[in-house]
């Protein structure tokens, strides 16, 4: 049974840093994409990050501010969030495919596995 749990996030005033990391059991994800997704209340779940070997992606909102990282041997996939604004509150989750592709690497409905959600909130 394939498990995605997360830790950190947390609460930050605007600026701030914030880490949030995945650990994935139940199967091998060092050949598969990794990634992070957020939401925010009242609106859908959208793209943050995501890890394909060493190829990454980021939302432009994130783009200079989040690092998406990955630990294979630790099957394990990191995101550093800096210079965190207000409108970074969201729920975030972590997500993993069961093939290797980077197409439609932005689409939550691609991928196949979720952990359970850690809520990130923005002070101003």
């Amino acid at each position: 049974q394939v498990q995605l749990v997360q830790s950190g996030g947390g609460l930050v005033q605007a600026g701030g840093s914030l880490r949030l990391s995945c650990a994935a059991s139940g199967r091998t994800f060092s050949s598969y994409p990794m990634g992070w997704f957020r939401q925010a209340p009242g609106k859908e779940r959208e793209f943050v990050a995501v890890i394909r070997w060493s190829r990454t992606y980021y939302a432009d909102s994130v783009k200079g501010r989040f690092t998406i990282s990955r630990d294979n041997a630790k099957n394990t996939v990191t995101l550093q969030m800096n210079s965190l604004q207000h409108e970074d509150t969201a729920v975030y989750y972590c997500a993993a495919r069961q093939i290797d592709t980077s197409a439609g690497y932005s689409n939550a409905g691609n991928y196949n596995y979720w952990g359970q959600g850690t809520q990130v909130t923005v002070s101003n």
